[in-house]
């Protein structure tokens, strides 16, 4: 998002809608093209792409998104086991060779366990870190065209690998890594990444700010208003009780092995259900990430404190209308005042 004067050095993406919602593969494509001009009309830096086992390819989708908008980089979920690590650089080449066009890789060490299962891959869930680090730092060596690469690591190994046609200087991918979990933290800073977390509320966070020397971001939603009332019933509309959802939840925590997953429930079950930080859409599965919900001040309050403990780069749920990524909008304005010195 560019943000309103005065908000420079954050940089806020949103996200695109998962192809496992309920429409037909052209409502989706259309939607998809529709909610990426909607992002780059609000000025967002970029957009985040899915990947897991049930959603289409998110390089196809990245294709897509750039051929929807001028400027909006794709943020690009890779997982280490759906592709080896020089058919990333080969992607990120094409795009940059095809449209002059920068993307953002976040890259993912793990997933829904029973992806991983299906897929025969047993790794523990710190040592796919260590594997993504590995990883991470093959594409990047490629992209950066250091000349023929050979590497011979615990889980890849070239020689004289080169990447054709290079990428230039000023479209080399950014690089996002979970940094909810101490090996997701300890990756991230090996990489030079944005650390990304699913936050807690700032009163909490505040107990563990974001390291200095690392960039962090965290993934929130956004329903703000001019009037507390109005953004509730927008957020109750969006979000109604839902107890299947809340099942299909509770089932998700019994196979899990994510750190930010088992935090976010725990806070669950002590938060307000009505404070401005609001985890009922991740309780019914609805989404991956809190809320913050109330009106523009009290949204932008909340955003401030994060703010000001050092977070730098926002990730928003994917928006319901053109209106809330507006709204999110005014609701960064707000912060934005009440951090200027």
């Amino acid at each position: 998002m560019i943000p309103p004067d005065g908000m420079s050095g954050l940089a806020v993406f949103s996200t695109l809608p998962q192809s496992s919602l309920p429409s037909s593969g052209a409502d989706y494509h259309a939607h998809v093209r529709e909610v990426a001009r909607w992002s780059e009309d609000a000025g967002c830096q970029g957009v985040l792409i899915y990947s897991d086992n049930s959603l289409v390819d998110p390089w196809l989708l990245a294709q897509l998104v750039i051929d929807s908008t001028k400027r909006l980089a794709p943020l690009v979920a890779v997982q280490p086991i759906y592709m080896h690590p020089f058919a990333v650089a080969t992607m990120v080449a094409s795009l940059a060779h095809l449209h002059g066009r920068r993307i953002y890789l976040n890259m993912i060490a793990g997933g829904f366990k029973n992806d991983l299962v299906a897929l025969h891959d047993a790794t523990p869930h710190d040592r796919r870190y260590d594997r993504l680090v590995e990883y991470t730092s093959l594409v990047m060596q490629l992209v950066q065209g250091d000349g023929p690469v050979t590497t011979s690591g615990d889980y890849y190994r070239v020689k004289n690998l080169q990447l054709v046609p290079p990428v230039p200087d000023d479209l080399v991918p950014g690089v996002f890594v979970s940094g909810s979990s101490d090996a997701g933290m300890q990756a991230a800073r090996k990489l030079g990444a944005v650390a990304v977390k699913y936050p807690r509320p700032p009163q909490e966070s505040a107990a563990e700010p974001p390291p200095a020397d690392m960039v962090c971001g965290i993934r929130v939603g956004i329903i703000a208003r001019d009037d507390a009332a109005k953004a509730w019933q927008v957020a109750d509309e969006r979000f109604p009780p839902d107890r299947k959802g809340q099942l299909t939840h509770e089932l998700a925590m019994k196979v899990s092995d994510s750190l930010w997953h088992r935090q976010l429930s725990q806070t669950a079950s002590l938060a307000e259900p009505r404070g401005t930080y609001w985890l009922h859409p991740f309780e019914t599965f609805k989404t991956f990430c809190p809320y913050l919900v109330g009106t523009y001040d009290e949204v932008g309050q909340e955003l401030a404190r994060y703010i000001a403990l050092g977070y730098r780069t926002f990730i928003l749920d994917w928006p319901a209308s053109e209106e809330e990524l507006r709204h999110a909008r005014t609701a960064f304005g707000r912060a934005v005042a009440m951090t200027a010195p």
